[in-house]
């Protein structure tokens, strides 16, 4: 049986109670693998994240495990409180948390850990994680990165299949991107870098809004940042072009637990399950069910888990 935990009410706690492992602690796994009968299954607040985390949740629950659900949306939160044990698990993308977890190590102007090599990014994770006693499980088929989209009609008049098409071609592109794009390496400096792409201005319209692939779609810009997962591309007759240079990181999705609390060979096993399963298409399928249909995530997740033979 699963329980739904108020946000607000855990808002209120972890907010009072962020701290984690004492500092001195750190780079020392001396505890044993925990195996805790009633798991804490955390979500950021998004439609994917959600997704990800009841389907943890209704594996673990199948286990034998006693699971809550809560929604933590902000990493600032949500981190220390896996770290402390108030949350037990979490989905996670592998190169953003790397780089995410280095940060919160060795200050903001460390340099990125995560790369576009998965195992690269893994080792790095893991070196990062181990010592806050997190467990990083291993990374599924599953991966949701930045991806950029153009008009298949676009595509067609000028012969673009790939990222590296359209810098051969020479065009000209607005990009209707996040605000930030302008700085982030793998946006419009690695775009320009890259793939010699002429990238002549970014319209701040937010990172796959519709806002931003209606500007798109009626020719105000060339081109849109997405993600791999976007699901509503064919509404706006849309198409992704190839990263065939791998500019993009190794975004995986990966599940997270609290070593001392979740980290029995048991918990590996249940979450394996929908690792060895998802891809990148199911979840575009699954946000496409949850966003556009209004299903509840909850529903979608069962339903998905019950198609793969993953839950009776």
């Amino acid at each position: 049986m699963r329980l739904r935990t108020a946000a607000g009410a855990l808002l209120l706690t972890l907010t009072a109670c962020t701290a984690g492992p004492s500092l001195e602690n750190r780079g020392e796994v001396t505890a044993p693998p925990g195996d805790s009968k009633h798991l804490t299954v955390g979500s950021a607040g998004f439609t994917e994240s959600d997704l990800l985390a009841q389907m943890y949740a209704q594996l673990l629950d199948q286990a034998g495990y006693k699971t809550s659900f809560i929604t933590v949306a902000n990493r600032e939160l949500y981190e220390p409180a896996l770290e402390s044990g108030q949350i037990d698990v979490v989905p996670e993308y592998a190169a953003t948390f790397a780089d995410w977890l280095d940060a919160k190590t060795n200050g903001p102007d460390a340099p990125p850990v995560g790369s576009p090599d998965l195992t690269t990014t893994m080792r790095a994770l893991r070196r990062l994680a181990t010592p806050r006693g997190l467990t990083v499980l291993d990374p599924g088929r599953a991966v949701d990165q930045n991806a950029f989209a153009v008009t298949a009609a676009y595509a067609r008049q000028h012969h673009l299949r790939t990222l590296s098409d359209l810098g051969a071609s020479g065009l000209k592109v607005r990009l209707a991107a996040g605000d930030e794009c302008v700085q982030r390496p793998y946006c419009e400096p690695g775009l320009k870098k890259v793939y010699g792409i002429d990238i002549t201005g970014v319209d701040p319209k937010g990172v796959g809004t519709t806002q931003a692939k209606r500007a798109v779609q009626s020719g105000q810009d060339q081109m849109v940042l997405t993600t791999t997962t976007d699901a509503t591309l064919d509404q706006f007759g849309l198409v992704l072009l190839a990263d065939d240079r791998h500019l993009q990181n190794a975004d995986y999705v990966v599940p997270v637990v609290n070593r001392a609390r979740a980290g029995s060979e048991r918990v590996t096993r249940a979450l394996g399950r929908v690792n060895d399963v998802l891809t990148t298409a199911d979840l575009a399928s699954m946000n496409q069910q949850v966003d556009s249909w209004r299903r509840l995530p909850e529903d979608v997740a069962r339903t998905y888990l019950r198609d793969k033979g993953l839950l009776k």
